[in-house]
């Protein structure tokens, strides 16, 4: 065969790609079904081991505590061994985890199988970012990642009333080791299904013929503004949490009514995804997010307002485009570095991601003591829509220069 054919093989494509792709969304959705799902459960898990809401806080949080610990290893595990192991091996962490907590006997034990379940919820989540930059075609990436946060807030909304259920009739322990089984289900799916690509695991050797370290990624200096990134959600991510104090205290509205309204807001997120996914694919990627993040800046300055009808309109925008620029952000990231070290990108981007929301809430919750209202917070998210995209900019400037400069023919 030609050399030029071979070459022209090597870039086409794979149609197989398809059943690797539908392998990490059933997987994404078996995380998800948990990681979200579980809120109805919370009250009577706090009643169960006497919590108090600070104990409740920090049994909640500690998915960012973990976050901030987890993301740079993940992409650096899944660089060095396969994303497909470092995936699967979350799943197994997360499904111990959830089984732990539905055995466990006191708070303290309750706390530390909720920090093995997050544990592993971030091992995979992050490899579920890489398994999709590194499967789908470079000119589906948007909506691939478009689909798979349309699955991924279908699974939030299913898990919510699944665990619910499960809880009213056998209790809250039989409902946490059903979303065990979930798990149990989208591992062996992923593992029997997905495809590890043979040239990402192993040594690449750099331009110069030498093998790249397994800490390459790190040593670029741009790399280190990415986890700013993470302001690009933490609008959304604070809202889901802050929304129905607000309701309660601005507009005397029933925690029943406010749960109504995140859901509506998830089931937006079905529709925005996949659209702003299109959008990704058919125009240039970082203008789109920047354009997705502007969006939130009018959102979260209709959160100021005391007509509750805009409230809810900025809410369910702020949240639905807050999930869309989440999933688009990871394959816009991925266009600053290729090969291996796309694990390390994507795990500094979740880095990102995890530091904001954990910080979001807390500062919002400051603002709240600090002011005695809600505006202050409202205004504080404002300015991080505003500052995250204007580092998009930055960052597409930077992109689209290296790529000029490596498409010279004059580029050393």
């Amino acid at each position: 065969m030609p050399s030029d054919e071979i070459a022209a093989n090597k870039d086409k494509p794979d149609s197989r790609w398809v059943v690797s792709y539908v392998a990490v969304v059933i997987a994404m959705m078996s995380l998800q079904m948990s990681s979200l799902g579980f809120a109805p459960l919370l009250p009577t898990i706090k009643q169960e081991f006497q919590m108090t809401f600070s104990q409740l806080g920090m049994f909640t949080g500690v998915y960012g505590l973990v976050a901030l610990v987890m993301s740079v290893p993940a992409g650096v595990l899944a660089k060095q061994y396969g994303e497909k192991r470092v995936l699967s091996t979350g799943l197994v962490l997360l499904v111990i985890g959830l089984l732990f907590l539905s055995q466990a006997a006191s708070y303290e034990q309750a706390l530390s199988a909720r920090v093995f379940w997050i544990f592993g919820y971030r091992l995979s989540f992050v490899c579920v970012m890489i398994a999709i930059a590194l499967t789908a075609p470079p000119n589906l990436k948007g909506r691939a990642m478009g689909i798979l946060g349309a699955m991924a807030s279908l699974a939030s909304v299913v898990g919510a009333p699944f665990c619910a259920s499960i809880g009213e009739a056998l209790g809250w322990r039989h409902a946490i080791e059903a979303f065990a089984g979930v798990a149990v289900l989208g591992l062996a799916i992923f593992w029997v299904f997905y495809v590890q690509r043979p040239d990402v695991i192993g040594s690449v050797p750099q331009n110069d013929g030498k093998p790249q370290s397994a800490f390459s990624a790190f040593k670029i200096p741009i790399v280190w503004t990415i986890p700013l990134l993470g302001l690009t959600n933490v609008g959304g991510f604070a809202a889901t949490f802050f929304v129905p104090s607000v309701l309660k205290a601005d507009f005397n509205v029933s925690a029943t009514d406010a749960a109504y309204l995140i859901s509506v807001s998830y089931i937006a997120a079905i529709a925005v995804n996949p659209i702003c996914g299109f959008l990704a694919d058919r125009f240039n990627r970082w203008l789109v997010l920047a354009i997705i993040v502007a969006l939130m800046i009018p959102a979260s300055l209709a959160m100021t307002s005391k007509t509750l009808l805009i409230f809810q309109i900025g809410t369910i925008s702020l949240i639905s485009l807050g999930l869309a620029s989440t999933h688009q952000l990871y394959p816009t990231i991925a266009e600053l570095m290729r090969g291996r070290d796309v694990g390390p990108l994507m795990g500094i981007t979740a880095l990102g991601g995890g530091l904001f929301g954990y910080l979001g809430p807390q500062v919002l919750g400051w603002l709240r003591d600090w002011s005695g209202g809600f505006m202050a917070g409202w205004y504080a998210l404002t300015g991080a829509s505003v500052a995250s995209m204007l580092l998009i900019l930055f960052l597409k400037n930077y992109s689209e220069r290296q790529s000029a400069r490596f498409a010279s023919p004059t580029a050393a």
